[in-house]
């Protein structure tokens, strides 16, 4: 769904430039946001020998147990799918 936003000022051309440049710079804190979590991701992998998917199917039916690792694990997935979502959000957006 498109959404529009509509910011009022008296010279256009320099806001946006901020603006653009605003989005750009977010855009690559998210993607090594993203980066840091597929590390961690991919830690928790090598550290129990499964895969992300195996381990949020096991973890999800009760399999594993609620143990910190894997509570911090399960975070990590949805600090994932955040970011994702952030980043695709953003990739969308633009300046006119």
């Amino acid at each position: 769904m498109l959404q529009e936003f509509v910011i009022r000022v008296e010279s256009n051309e320099p806001v946006r430039q901020l603006l653009e440049s605003a989005i750009q710079n977010e855009l690559k804190t998210i993607q090594h946001g993203i980066n840091r979590t597929r590390e961690r991701l991919a830690a928790f992998e090598k550290q129990f020998s499964m895969s992300t998917e195996e381990f949020l199917r096991r973890f999800t039916k009760d399999d594993l147990g609620e143990t910190l690792d894997f509570i911090d694990w399960y975070g990590e997935t949805k600090m994932l799918a955040l970011l994702n979502e952030q980043k695709r959000a953003l990739e969308g957006a633009q300046v006119a």
